[in-house]
């Protein structure tokens, strides 16, 4: 019991001592740091999506459970309901997902005239961060909307730090080197600046027609994928849609082996055709972790 009293005396003096001077002993819990603005949220806001990713997949689980109601009463057949409702709910991120990638091409499409006016700008007399303000607000339409929190950005954070969050934003290996050009131009600054800019647009022209090339040529196949794996499932709820044998079948047993293993094959068989026409993409090698910050200085 004594040395109990002592141990607690010593620790109570250590305490005591260390609040005083200042150099008490600190308790801290490690924390594993996380990006706080997930891949999926990025993904969200480059498609135009001013959700959650819960509320996005909330949404389309929703979407898809409101299809089998639909459907069920149609067809008489849970199996067959079960498909087409599927489908409903795999549409919203379909849908966005062609509309990042417009939403992305349209900006890439836009760099070279954008970096045509910034170097017009910058032959008036502007400076180069001017002459973004300039490309924000009457640039091409892609870039001004991209551009368009970045003279607050530029004001609150520094302009380096504003270019960071917009390549975030934005998030595509065309983006980042030419938004890495525009730092490397303004951290240079003098004569040199037109001339990188040049040269930038002239580079980012030939990459685009490249890229543009391999889209075309892959366009027609992926469309062809998509009907072959649907028009089969719309058969089939048209053929259940009236009472009959074709209904009395696929309420069978067998009927439902039929779907299952149709199903299977329909799912493996659209797996197969996006992974073998998925567009070849250039990885980000200059990518950062600055968006949040941005996002809240912007908000």
């Amino acid at each position: 019991m004594t040395l109990l009293a002592s141990l607690l005396t010593g620790l109570f003096v250590f305490l005591v001592a260390g609040a005083m001077t200042g150099k008490g002993p600190r308790f801290e819990i490690p924390r594993t740091r996380r990006p706080a603005v997930s891949a999926q949220q990025t993904w969200l806001i480059q498609a135009g999506v001013d959700l959650t990713p819960r509320q996005f997949w909330v949404t389309s689980l929703g979407a898809g459970a409101i299809a089998l109601f639909v459907f069920l009463p149609i067809t008489g057949v849970p199996l067959v309901a079960l498909m087409p409702a599927i489908v409903v709910a795999i549409l919203p991120r379909a849908y966005f997902s062609r509309r990042r990638v417009q939403r992305l091409a349209e900006v890439q499409q836009a760099w070279p005239d954008g970096i045509r006016d910034l170097i017009a700008s910058i032959a008036s007399g502007m400076s180069l961060p001017k002459a973004v303000e300039t490309l924000a607000r009457g640039g091409p339409v892609p870039l001004r909307e991209a551009f368009a929190s970045y003279p607050l950005l530029a004001r609150t954070l520094g302009v380096v730090p504003a270019f960071e969050v917009i390549k975030e934003e934005l998030a595509d290996p065309t983006s980042d080197r030419v938004i890495e050009v525009l730092i490397l131009a303004y951290e240079r600054g003098g004569a040199i600046v037109s001339r990188i800019l040049q040269d930038l647009a002239e580079a980012t022209t030939r990459d685009l027609w490249a890229l543009e090339e391999m889209r075309t040529e892959a366009l027609e196949q992926k469309i062809n994928a998509r009907a072959v794996f649907a028009l089969p499932w719309f058969v089939l709820v048209a053929l259940t849609a009236r009472a009959g044998m074709f209904r009395e079948f696929y309420r069978s047993p067998g009927g439902a082996v039929v779907i299952l293993i149709g199903a299977s094959m329909s799912l493996v068989g659209i797996w197969i055709v996006r992974r073998l026409s998925r567009d070849p993409e250039e990885p980000r090698v200059m990518g950062g972790s600055s968006l949040s910050l941005g996002r809240e200085a912007a908000s």
